[in-house]
């Protein structure tokens, strides 16, 4: 357990959106365990174990089938394996077909929709290989089929609240959606006219708050247009310009497929975390610390840009803390933003050139480290890490979007006296001594504390709201996509 440093309690909004995310500004990766020796030349052969018999396709009874037809039809729209509600689902007529089709439901709200084939490489985030015919073999024979995958889904309030989401905004979806707002001038207090009207008709359909009728630009609006920008993770300024226009004008059928994608990933997690967690979430870069599965604290950070600095998402476990590290530049940027600068911004910089010709490489001194005074370091095959930074001025920005790959902290300091707390030896009076020597110093953790980096840009608060953010990496279209893609060869292959 995480000792206190202080009662920095996020909301529960942030609980959900904090959850949780290209090379980066990286040293080298995290050292991992070495290999086991191999087996001498007189050990025993290893086994090799026979690949176990497929499992029988239960048998279901008339009233049972009936049961998973109406639990399948109703489930993948529910839990937004299906994004169209108009058209008729098309079972198999036959037992073994309804069957599969009932396994293949199952898998989809336990594990996720895809295939293997459809992650990407830095989608890292992968759930366990499972096989549901156990369990539907049970819950049939135990006549609980309602109840068994009731409890596939995954065990968060986060997916329950967009389950719900999901289906408030099919609703406004089939009312009719919202229209665009057109373009103009921005909208302040004062403002009137018939675009002040179209704001009106456009916040009343997500905020039972305003008055949807009425031209004129007023203190309660204001309000409204606040609290619209905070459910966008916009700045609240309480005036519509470009980008609060940009965010309302998205179609209702854009925020459907984006909830979709998120209870997409949300099956992809492990069914039970860790109380003790850090979480990143790379869209809005933000990060919280939890303790006994209670947000304790919580910060701004600044994840990946896009187009090739991509923040990647995964599971791994902060072994260490670096108190003034050197930064170990990457060969590609090393190649592509310092090398190009000479030598004399590379002395004035802190850089040491280490090696020659092709092997040549650039390392940051911790006096002058982009990576502050603090680094923490989890095992993952993009080499990608938390860290400090010397340069605060981006954690004031809305859009924090700019490393090349990791995740600079607002407060890493108080990170890693939460980290070490407990540790008899390094107590914040150890720490802080340790910085001021500026010597490069590795203490491992007494205990690893679990890091998730996610993707979250869509979730619900407590009261029920949705609050969305930018698809700054465009993953919730490509995986929106291909979970349409593979829905419709399952289907295909099902008849």
């Amino acid at each position: 357990m995480f000792a206190r440093t202080g009662p920095h309690l996020v909301a529960a909004s942030l609980m959900l959106a904090a959850a949780a995310p290209a090379l980066a500004q990286s040293a080298t990766p995290s050292p991992r365990p070495a290999p086991a020796p191999s087996a001498t030349p007189t050990a025993a052969p290893l086994q090799v174990q026979p690949t176990p018999a497929a499992l029988p396709l239960p048998t279901v009874t008339p009233a049972q089938a009936e049961e998973l037809r109406r639990i399948i039809v109703q489930g993948r729209i529910a839990h937004g394996l299906r994004y169209s509600t108009q058209a008729a689902e098309v079972l198999p007529a036959d037992d073994a077909g309804l069957v599969r089709a009932a396994l293949d439901y199952a898998r989809a709200i336990h594990i996720g929709r895809l295939d293997t084939a459809d992650f990407q490489e830095d989608w890292a985030l992968r759930p366990a290989a499972w096989d549901p015919i156990p369990g539907l073999t049970r819950a049939l024979a135990d006549n609980r089929l309602a109840q068994w995958f009731a409890d596939l889904a995954p065990p968060y309030e986060g997916y329950e609240t967009l389950r719900a989401g999901l289906a408030r905004y099919r609703l406004i979806e089939a009312a009719g959606g919202w229209s665009a707002i057109a373009a103009g001038p921005d909208m302040t207090v004062g403002a009137t006219g018939p675009r002040v009207a179209a704001l009106r008709a456009r916040l009343a359909v997500e905020d039972d708050g305003v008055a949807r009728l009425g031209n004129s630009f007023d203190a309660d609006l204001k309000e409204a247009v606040i609290r619209a920008q905070r459910r966008y993770g916009l700045n609240p300024t309480g005036t519509v310009s470009s980008g609060t226009l940009a965010a309302l004008n998205v179609p209702v059928e854009a925020r459907v497929r984006q909830i979709m994608a998120n209870m997409e990933r949300w099956r992809w997690m492990p069914k039970e975390m860790p109380t003790d967690r850090v979480q990143v979430n790379i869209a809005s870069a933000s990060v919280a610390v939890f303790e006994g599965d209670r947000p304790v604290m919580s910060m701004r950070g600044v994840t990946g840009k896009p187009g090739g600095g991509e923040t990647p998402m995964l599971v791994s476990n902060i072994h260490s803390v670096v108190i003034n590290p050197p930064w170990n530049v990457p060969a590609g940027i090393a190649a592509r933003e310092l090398f190009p600068k000479g030598p004399a911004y590379l002395a004035r910089n802190g850089f040491k050139v280490i090696g020659t010709g092709a092997n040549r490489r650039l390392q940051q001194q911790p006096s002058h480290s982009a990576l502050g005074k603090f680094k923490f370091d989890f095992n993952n095959p993009f080499a990608v890490y938390l860290h400090d930074t010397p340069t605060k001025g981006t954690f004031s920005r809305y859009d924090r979007l700019a490393s090349h790959g990791c995740i600079r902290l607002e407060r890493p300091a108080d990170l890693a006296n939460l980290l070490m707390a407990g540790d008899p030896v390094w107590t914040p009076e150890k720490v802080a001594a340790t910085l001021a020597t500026g010597q490069t110093t590795r203490v491992p953790l007494q205990k690893q504390v679990a890091v998730y980096l996610l993707y979250w840009t869509a979730y619900g608060s407590a009261n029920g709201t949705m609050n969305f953010r930018g698809d700054p990496y465009n993953w919730d279209k490509t995986l929106a996509s291909k979970i349409e893609a593979r829905s419709a060869t399952q289907a295909q292959s099902a008849r």
